[in-house]
């Protein structure tokens, strides 16, 4: 049985969480909540806020041992750009996209 969560419109950049959930993919979840805890890193907050909610879905069943869950998948996504405008130099502007993503975790069972 798979437990899912997913957090929408991140201000961080899709690249830059990709960093983090990386060192969490196919881990056990107690091993994953300790490598969130000790990262150092913006996106690893709101990494560690969707693995919660992904293990509070699974004990709300009442089946499930939370010690047996590991996480099965774990994507990030683009989401929307906030475009902004840059002043530049003879009158000229430049474009800023300010990226936000999507944030996807599902776990299961040993």
């Amino acid at each position: 049985m798979e437990f899912r969560a997913e957090a929408k419109y991140i201000r961080v950049s899709p690249q830059k969480a990709r960093l983090v959930i990386d060192l969490i993919r196919g881990k056990k979840v107690y091993d994953a909540f300790n490598i969130l805890k000790f990262t150092r890193k913006k996106s690893s907050g709101a990494i560690y806020k969707v693995l919660k909610s992904a293990v509070a879905n699974a004990s709300n069943t009442g089946k499930i041992d939370i010690d047996n869950l590991f996480i099965a998948q774990a994507c990030v996504n683009m989401s929307l750009s906030l475009k902004r405008v840059m002043p530049k130099a003879m009158g000229r502007g430049a474009t800023i996209k300010k990226r936000m993503s999507t944030i996807k975790i599902v776990l299961e069972e040993i």
